[in-house]
């Protein structure tokens, strides 16, 4: 796990790319890679690559980067990791043309793949990764992100240049990069607590979509492309038994986990108590002589909007004999945090979940480990919210109700209602009477008639007829297309492995693990687990209306029944409570003052959701009024 850095200048550019240019932008990342760090740059001066190191496989000098092949005509930095290197590996020794440099460095497959496969080497990859190759030869450069999107990349082009980083503060080093905020990227973030990709938050800084890739040609030439989507590898599983297909399951997350524990460094496993977790916990202490290390966060008390797990995750830990390390957390530790927070996501990321997932790492860190396994992904590939039920019952309401014009009616008369005006109840009527699926993904902050009425006039006029629909639309367009399936829950899951997870779930996992120098590998997002999940019918993961069914089933026997059968708590932070006392003070005069200083908000508004006491909606305004303190002022 690292950081990667580069940049090109174009052909036509005047621009040379000096060591302390790239270095500047490199070691922005130091967290990412304590360990060492590199650089090379052409003989040019047009193209440099650089790489900060948190050596985890092969621990060698030898497998430093950025790495370049024996022929000297492809250079690579990376970031992430390749589960099945070593079977690579023995496919291209057989093939007897290719020299290796280090004992068992998952980079120098990658740069061999490279040679031999040119882009297509990404089909034969099974892990996480952001890698940026240079073709000396053909003067070309890749930049590729993972297939589920669990590791980052971002890029920008500007003054005959593109620049590319881990992290978007790496790419601000660069003096001529401008920071300005991409008003309507902040559209959307009001609607879904994150940036879609291929925006940000800053204009004319890009991130690369997942499962994509970019080529970039000396004259400033972009070719982009989808190397895999989901719908493209599933095969239904309707004429299998519910046994077979729980054992394909349990086949699966085996594998998945067991490569997961690939490493030269310590690997430990956050344990919440969940299905998710303990299934983790339990699969990673099959055939380990040590004890697993785990690791958990709770609160200084119960709230009742966040209730603590912790004697679940110690439950859990004393039936597989592990090692358990808990901290408890409390109001002063998110105020102390969020300067750390706002700075390590460089985009807001309006998840609280964010805070106890940095504290958590850093335990781990703080006790020995560089590498924990953690849950996210089974409640979307399997349906474990309880939301969802509700989700897919309004769909079916809205489909068997067909009267269009009702519906509109409907909403023009009750939009004039204070009590109703800003609910998502009206929301989602609006969207079924507009033919759109009601599921906008997992995490939605403000209801439009809401939205529109926290912008400030000059965004509400702007945005007067604009939708975040524009995000939804070319997801929705590619399910319609490609889905054997076209049940409620398959969209659901698929809108949300391409926005929601990638974007929201899986950035807060990489950017406060990252921050404390700690990588976090997510064994339900291996690919071919994601492919086998999109490839069972809704109703056998949803039989008897029980969440997660079919997931259930798989690992009876592997976790105790009291986990499995237990009501789902989830993992959240009392941001409520704490709005009441010192937290909602210190949100308050942030957020006035961020008011009077730009013309985003509408004030009036904002102090109304203050005095309303709406704590998760306070805090999405938070987290960019803060993220504008650090990045924009």
């Amino acid at each position: 796990m690292c950081g990667i850095v580069g940049a090109l200048s174009f052909n036509n550019s005047e621009f040379i790319i000096s060591k302390s240019y790239l270095t500047d932008m490199r070691d922005a990342m130091i967290h990412r890679g304590p360990d060492d760090a590199g650089e090379w740059i052409s003989s040019d001066n047009k193209v440099g690559l650089g790489h900060r190191r948190l050596s985890i496989i092969d621990l060698s000098k030898s497998a430093s980067q950025p790495m370049c092949n024996d022929k000297n005509n492809l250079c690579i930095v990376f970031n992430g990791e390749i589960y099945n290197h070593a079977e690579i590996k023995k496919e291209l020794i057989s093939k007897g043309k290719y020299k290796w440099k280090t004992d068992h460095s998952d980079t120098e497959v990658i740069l061999h793949a490279f040679e031999e496969w040119g882009i297509d080497c990404v089909d034969h990859f099974r892990g996480m990764f952001a890698i940026a190759v240079y073709d000396l030869t053909k003067r070309e450069l890749w930049l590729i992100r993972d297939r589920l999107g669990v590791k980052p990349i971002y890029y920008s082009i500007h003054n005959d240049r593109l620049t590319f980083a881990s992290e978007i503060k790496a790419i601000l080093k660069d003096p001529m990069q401008k920071r300005k905020i991409n008003e309507e990227a902040f559209f959307h973030y009001l609607s879904f607590l994150t940036t879609p990709a291929p925006q940000t938050l800053f204009d004319g800084i890009k991130k690369l979509s997942p499962g994509s890739w970019i080529k970039v040609s000396e004259n400033g030439e972009i070719k982009e492309h989808v190397y895999w989507d989901v719908l493209d590898y599933t095969v239904s599983k309707k004429n299998l038994s519910e046994e077979e297909i729980s054992n394909e399951i349990l086949q699966e997350l085996r594998t998945s986990v067991k490569l997961r524990k690939e490493s030269d460094v310590p690997v430990g496993v956050f344990l919440s108590g969940g299905i998710d977790s303990s299934t983790n916990a339990a699969l990673f202490s099959e055939g380990e002589s040590k004890n697993v290390k785990t690791f958990c966060i709770g609160y200084d008390k119960q709230y009742g909007t966040s209730l603590n797990e912790t004697e679940f995750a110690k439950f859990m830990a004393s039936e597989i004999g592990a090692d358990y390390h808990e901290r408890l957390l409390n109001v002063d530790d998110l105020i102390e945090f969020l300067p750390k927070m706002i700075k390590l996501q460089d985009e807001p990321i309006a998840d609280p979940v964010c805070m106890p997932l940095y504290y958590v790492a850093k335990l781990a860190k703080d006790n020995g480990v560089t590498v924990c396994q953690v849950g996210e992904g089974a409640d979307e590939l399997f349906c474990g919210y309880e939301g969802w039920k509700r989700s897919i019952n309004l769909q079916k309401l809205s489909d068997n109700f067909p009267f269009q014009g009702l519906k509109k009616f409907l909403v023009k008369t009750l939009s004039i209602l204070p009590c109703v005006k800003d609910s998502f109840q009206l929301e989602w009527l609006k969207r079924a009477s507009e033919s759109h699926p009601i599921f906008w993904g997992g995490a939605e902050a403000f209801s439009d008639i809401h939205k529109r009425r926290l912008l400030s006039p000059r965004l509400r006029k702007k945005f007067s007829k604009f939708s975040s629909w524009k995000v939804i639309e070319p997801i929705r367009s590619r399910f319609e297309k490609k889905s054997s399936e076209k049940s409620t829950l398959n969209w659901m899951t698929y809108l949300d492995l391409n926005l929601r997870l990638p974007e929201l779930l899986l950035m807060r996992v990489d950017k406060m693990s990252m921050g404390v120098s700690l990588e976090g590998r997510v064994p339900f997002l291996d690919h071919k687990l994601v492919e086998l999940a999109m490839s069972i019918t809704e109703d056998v993961k949803t039989k008897n209306k029980t969440l997660k069914y079919i997931l259930k089933k798989s690992v009876r026997g592997i976790i105790p029944d009291l986990l499995i059968d237990r009501k789902k708590q989830g993992f959240s932070v009392p941001i409520h409570e704490w709005f009441l006392g010192s937290f909602g003070d210190y949100a308050k005069k942030e957020l006035i003052e961020f008011c009077d200083n730009t013309d985003f908000l509408d004030k009036k508004e904002v102090i109304n959701l203050i005095k309303k006491e709406r704590g998760a909606q306070v805090w999405y305004l938070l987290n960019f009024a803060l993220w504008w303190k650090e990045y924009i002022k």
